[in-house]
């Protein structure tokens, strides 16, 4: 089995929606209290995750709004020295992909990736949507934009062929239910519970490698994992998986590349995935 850590970058312009630790407050003036938790990843987090990451020298997977290459190029510097691989993520964590006109999408994603391409000096080959949003269109103009992979469809174990022009475009798994923000605020869980739920979705896909492929991608977000009291969990997730033969741990981009290098050589095309 493959495995990739995502661990998103991200901006929340204030004064617009945005994930919310205090719900009533949420949009409401200044709202410090919940902008300056989100801001927490940016400021504190982030540093606290690279060191837990340096540590134990794992590849990183990185979904970059663009907007931080503004205003935090020093996150960004920071992940291209140490050999992350970039992931468009949208303009900033606020601005959805969900009723955006043609043009105003495509002039969006064309200045996004062309903002993360001169910040990091390689142009991203994968999309995560913001919250994982996009329009009916995304995934055609992407791949125009040629980009390779999206992460938004967490509806698989294995990659699949999107049937999109002009292509080839990848659906790369990526978890939405074993995740620091539905453990976290969804569930109400701890830096236990998270670890726990890693470790057991990992021991299913491990033992069932021996029967068929798998690729389990973890998405982390500083101001959550970023915490003293939750960064442990993730600590002894990555422990344990790492201590385990055979498991490939790669970047997003390497696992597309393998997966559409492997398709093409077989049948000289990528192809689809069971039911497509």
């Amino acid at each position: 089995m493959a495995f990739y850590l995502a661990v998103n970058v991200e901006w929340f312009p204030a004064g617009r929606p945005a994930i919310s630790l205090f719900e009533a407050t949420a949009g409401a003036g200044a709202d410090p209290l919940n902008y300056g938790w989100r801001d927490y990843g940016s400021r504190v987090g982030i540093w606290r995750l690279m060191e837990a990451l340096d540590e134990r020298r794992l590849p990183v997977s990185a979904p970059l709004n663009s907007a931080v290459c503004q205003h935090y190029p020093q996150i960004v510097q920071a992940g291209t020295t140490r050999g992350w691989c970039w992931v468009a993520h949208g303009r900033d964590n606020s601005t959805f992909h969900t009723d955006m006109a043609e043009a105003e999408e495509r002039a969006l994603l064309h200045e996004m990736l062309e903002v993360i391409t001169e910040a990091t000096g390689t142009r991203p080959q994968g999309w995560l949507g913001p919250a994982l949003t996009e329009t009916f269109r995304t995934p055609s103009l992407l791949s125009e934009f040629g980009v390779r992979y999206v992460m938004d469809w967490c509806n698989d174990d294995e990659p699949y062929r999107l049937a999109v022009e002009p292509g080839p475009l990848i659906a790369l798994p990526y978890l939405c239910e074993v995740s620091d923000i539905p453990i976290f605020l969804w569930r109400g869980g701890s830096a236990d519970t998270f670890a726990r739920a890693v470790i057991d979705h990992f021991d299913r896909l491990y033992e069932e490698g021996a029967r068929r492929p798998s690729v389990m991608g973890l998405g982390v977000h500083p101001f959550l994992i970023g915490q003293p009291g939750r960064i442990g969990g993730l600590e002894r997730a990555l422990d344990h998986i790492a201590s385990h033969p055979d498991v490939w741990l790669a970047t997003s981009d390497e696992i597309a590349d393998w997966y559409i290098a492997g398709q093409l050589a077989v049948s000289g095309q990528v192809g689809a995935r069971r039911n497509d």
